[in-house]
């Protein structure tokens, strides 16, 4: 079945979404995360921007459904300048 998209997301919405779950003390759930945002963003838009995000390997979902922030550039910036990127 395909889905029409709506509205594709902006940067500053992509930017939005990342800042606000590096900023929350806790691990949201896709809803609580949705509300803590400081603006509103429909929520096919904002289900967007975590499979993109996803995709990226800077956040994971647990199997209880919370968000998780795995991104590290300083690790990666490291590991590079020791040696060969493995693949």
């Amino acid at each position: 079945m395909k889905t029409d998209i709506l509205h594709y997301p902006r940067l500053d919405t992509v930017i939005m979404v990342e800042e606000t779950i590096q900023k929350l003390k806790y691990y949201p759930t896709k809803t609580e995360l949705w509300k803590a945002l400081p603006k509103k963003v429909m929520y096919q838009t904002f289900c967007m921007i975590l499979d993109y995000l996803i995709s990226l390997n800077k956040i994971i979902i647990d199997k209880d459904g919370r968000i998780v922030w795995i991104w590290n550039p300083e690790l990666i910036k490291s590991i590079t300048q020791k040696g060969p990127i493995l693949k």
